[in-house]
C-alpha cells in the first residue's frame, strides 16, 4: 500500500529545465529494503518490478490496487532488469553471474553466462536493441563481497561492455576501456549509446555512436557528477539524459549541459518511465521506491 509522501523538488540549474514539472508530491511506493535496484515496468500488467539486491529478492508493485509483494525469492542477487519488445523479462543476475529472460510462461532462459569461456564478473545493466541484440555491462560488484552476490576472483580480469545475440548466443565486448561499466541507455533512434562508468572521478557518462553491426565510436565524456555517483540512465523523449545520482536525479540536455535536478531524500539508484503515457517516472533509491506523474514522456523504444 501507499506509505507517504514526499514534496517533489525541481531544482532548475538551466532554462532548458524549467518546462520539467510534475505532481507536486512523490509518491513513496514502498520501503524498507537494503539496496533497491532494476525497475522495469509492464505495460499490460500495469505493474512494476524491482530487485532488492542484498536481500537476494525482487518486489512487485501492482498499478491496479498499489500492493506489493514478492516476485521472486531467491533472485540470484538480480541487479538491473528491463523488458523486452515481447514483454519478457529480461534480467542482470549477480549471484550466478549471467543474463536471463524470464518466458511467458516462468521459465527462465539463459542468454550468457560466460566470454570467451570465462564466466562474467556480475551482470549489473542491461537495454534492447531493436534488432533484438542485448547489450549490458559487467562490473564486479557482485563477486566483491558476499553482500550482494558471492565473493569470487575475476575469471576475465577486467569490467567490460557487452552484446549478446539471444538466438545464437554470441557474445562480443563493445567497450573494453571502462574501470566500472553501470548504467546504459540507448537514444531513441539507436545512433547514440550512453554508458555511466560509476568509479571514475569524477563518476561519469560517455557517449558514443553506434555503427553498422552494432559497432562503437567516439566514447567521450558526456557528463560528469557532482554529488556520488552516476547509476542508472533513461532518456526522455526531448532526448535528454537522466541519471541517478546521491542527491537524486540528474537531468542532462543533449548537448551534455547539466540544467536541473529532482531531488530525493535518498541515494538515487536507477529509473524507468511507465503508465499508459510513459509520463509516470518511478525510481528506485536506497531503501525505498518512489513514482511521481511527470509532464514529460519517456523515450518510445525504436520498433
Amino acid at each position: 500500500m501507499l506509505t507517504d509522501t514526499i514534496k517533489a523538488e525541481f531544482e532548475v540549474l538551466d532554462e532548458r529545465f524549467r518546462s520539467c514539472g510534475g505532481d507536486q508530491w512523490l509518491v513513496r511506493l514502498h520501503t524498507g529494503d537494503r539496496w533497491t535496484e532494476g525497475p522495469a515496468y509492464f505495460p499490460a500488467g500495469r505493474y512494476l518490478v524491482w530487485s532488492d539486491i542484498p536481500n537476494d529478492r525482487m518486489l512487485r508493485w501492482d498499478e491496479t490496487t498499489g500492493a506489493v509483494g514478492v516476485f521472486r525469492s531467491p533472485a540470484s542477487y538480480t541487479n538491473g532488469n528491463t523488458v523486452d519488445r515481447l514483454g519478457r523479462l529480461v534480467s542482470c543476475e549477480q549471484g550466478p553471474r549471467r543474463i536471463t529472460r524470464t518466458e511467458h510462461d516462468g521459465s527462465v532462459t539463459v542468454i550468457a553466462d560466460r566470454y570467451d569461456g570465462k564466466r562474467f564478473n556480475s551482470p549489473n545493466d542491461v537495454v534492447e536493441r531493436s534488432d533484438g541484440s542485448i547489450w549490458f555491462t559487467d562490473p564486479s560488484y557482485g563477486i566483491d563481497s558476499d553482500y550482494e552476490g558471492h565473493w569470487a576472483e575475476s575469471e576475465i580480469g577486467a569490467c567490460h561492455v557487452y552484446r549478446a545475440d539471444p538466438v545464437t548466443g554470441r557474445v562480443e565486448i563493445v567497450a573494453d576501456d571502462f574501470v566500472r561499466p553501470n548504467g546504459l541507455a540507448f537514444s531513441a533512434d539507436e545512433r547514440l549509446l550512453y554508458i555511466v562508468d560509476t568509479r571514475q572521478s569524477p563518476s561519469h557518462i560517455r557517449v558514443f555512436g553506434t555503427g553498422e553491426g552494432g559497432s562503437l565510436t567516439g566514447g567521450e565524456i558526456f557528463g560528469t557528477c557532482d554529488q556520488g555517483v552516476f547509476d542508472g540512465i533513461r532518456l526522455d523523449d526531448a532526448g535528454r539524459v537522466w541519471a541517478a545520482a546521491g542527491d537524486g536525479l540528474h537531468c542532462f540536455a543533449p548537448d551534455g549541459t547539466l540544467i536541473g535536478k529532482l531531488r530525493l531524500p535518498e541515494v538515487v539508484s536507477n529509473l524507468t518511465f511507465g503508465g499508459p503515457k510513459r509520463n509516470d517516472l518511478f525510481i528506485t533509491a536506497s531503501t525505498s521506491v518512489y513514482a511521481l506523474r511527470v509532464n514529460f514522456n519517456g523515450a518510445r523504444p525504436r520498433p
